[in-house]
């Protein structure tokens, strides 16, 4: 079985994650597969956004020249249209890293449970339908706002700024038709365990 697993920022989709793992699931976190293809493509990045970042007094690279990905983030959260630009980069990337991590699961057990732990899978149709089961992890706002301000030691402007760019995430994968199974994860980790534990789909 796969699962998608997905959810706001700071919502908890890690500790989901990390349940499931010890239910025997194989993770694959997305997210941070997008750092890997936006080191691969990273030529590409600086050439294409050069000019914006320069008209916003944005540093895309660090003192070694490799990408600075937050200053990335900065710039891409700021519209649409340069978010689009970045993804048709790095997503043919991650739908091949993806396909191949799966066939490989797949290869040493025919009915491996491998979870993709992704924040916008949807906009991957081609990953996305070889999911069973979207558990979408939620938290109320000021409770992710903590935890980002705590994890992330990013500016508060700028995690709201990612929060709104998120506002329809849930209803971006109630348009794919895939079943999604919505978990609050408002307490401790122990309360969001039992709630995992009690799902039908794993008994």
């Amino acid at each position: 079985m796969i699962l998608c697993v997905t959810g706001p920022m700071a919502a908890g989709k890690n500790a989901v994650c990390r349940i499931l793992e010890e239910r025997g699931f194989i993770a694959l976190d997305a997210d941070r597969q997008v750092h890997g293809a936006i080191e691969k493509a990273a030529p590409e990045i600086i050439k294409t956004f050069s000019n914006e970042a320069k008209a916003q007094n944005i540093t895309l690279t660090d003192e070694n020249g490799r990408i600075n990905r937050r200053e990335l983030g900065r710039l891409l959260f700021t519209s649409k249209e340069l978010l689009s630009k970045q993804e048709s980069i790095v997503y043919p990337v991650i739908i091949e890293e993806t396909k191949r991590f799966i066939q490989k699961q797949q290869e040493l057990k025919s009915d491996a449970d491998i979870i993709l732990n992704a924040t916008v899978l949807y906009k991957t149709p081609e990953l996305l339908n070889l999911c069973k089961y979207i558990i979408y992890v939620d938290a109320p706002k000021i409770t992710r706002i903590v935890r980002s301000l705590k994890r992330d030691r990013m500016p508060l402007r700028q995690i709201l700024g990612r929060f709104a760019s998120q506002k329809n995430l849930f209803s971006e994968y109630k348009k794919t038709g895939v079943p999604i199974i919505k978990i609050t994860n408002a307490g401790s980790e122990k309360k969001l365990e039992t709630s995992i534990k009690s799902l039908s789909i794993l008994q």
